[in-house]
């Protein structure tokens, strides 16, 4: 915060804290004395009785203003000074999140050294994995892990960085940023277009042939790099397949021509942070087991 707001702050706090004493104490006592005096106001015919604040109303408002004085010492609302007691938001947090470690750690590091295949055996574990899920995950890739736009299904086997227990956790430690570049200079429009429907070819699409193949050319000059010459992706790159009909911003022409011709950008932030290692641990479980068949988990 710059010395300007911080001073605006303090100097708007002070004249409200000042001008409600000022009120208060102006409305202690009455101009008139006597049990039918007024205040000369007279609204609708019905006239205003002169009388002071009652007792218990006053030292209330008294209290208040004592209350804050005393959290404005104490606490952050002064500006840029932060209190006797040095009080933060983050360092609360952090002190309940390592009250919650000590009361619940135990629960989840029984299933540490666990293998993930194991892991996805137990029911109790898998249950506080999709608890975890539904408060880190379930606001991108949606409560039933199914994705949206931008947003990968995480169940139906298909991985930009890989599947396995150990690929998932990696991605949920690091997070992971995936950039497509946009192509509408290299290719131009009627690139787009060819391009386009050659990508839909590999999906067994119907499109123009002619089209498809003068997209082929320019697929093998501009696409293979990353998705391959067959165009069935790279994870070490975040490359996804072209071939299996799963789309990750849509797969009608209009969105495969638009992601060509302005390029894609996806992040998935970092857990590290966020959950600790244990839970990382059973987090990685859960999703591992949304792509399993009942098979595969026996």
């Amino acid at each position: 915060m710059s010395s300007f707001w911080s001073l605006w702050i303090i100097v708007l706090t002070t004249i409200m804290l000042i001008g409600t004493v000022w009120i208060l104490f102006a409305n202690r006592k009455t101009k008139n004395t006597g049990p039918d005096a007024t205040t000369g106001h007279v609204y609708d015919g019905i006239e205003e009785y002169d009388n002071p604040l009652p007792a218990w109303w006053f030292y209330l408002f008294v209290i208040t203003i004592v209350y804050s004085i005393g959290y404005l010492i104490a606490y952050p609302g002064m500006g840029s000074f932060k209190g006797v007691l040095g009080w933060t938001q983050i360092n609360q947090y952090e002190k309940q999140v390592a009250k919650a470690e000590q009361k619940y750690g135990a629960i989840f590091a029984q299933y540490r050294d666990m293998p993930v295949e194991q892991v996805i055996q137990d029911g109790k574990a898998l249950k506080m994995g999709q608890r975890m899920f539904a408060n880190n995950c379930a606001q991108c890739h949606g409560s039933d892990a199914r994705g949206s736009y931008g947003f990968p299904n995480l169940t139906d086997g298909d991985w930009l960085y890989g599947g396995s227990p150990e690929q998932i956790k990696t991605t949920l430690i690091q997070g992971r940023s995936g950039v497509m570049p946009a192509w509408a200079g290299p290719l131009g429009e009627e690139g787009i277009v060819n391009v386009s429907n050659y990508v839909l070819s590999l999906n067994g699409r119907a499109v123009d042939a002619d089209s498809a193949a003068a997209g082929q050319e320019k697929f093998a000059m501009f696409c293979t790099s990353c998705h391959g010459a067959d165009g069935t992706g790279n994870i070490a790159l975040g490359a996804p397949n072209l071939t299996n009909n799963i789309w990750l911003y849509g797969g009608s022409p209009g969105l495969v021509q638009r992601t060509l011709r302005n390029g894609r950008n996806g992040q998935m932030p970092s857990h590290e942070k966020i959950l600790s290692e244990d839970k990382i641990h059973l987090l990685t479980a859960y999703v591992y087991s949304l792509s399993q068949t009942p098979a595969e988990q026996e």
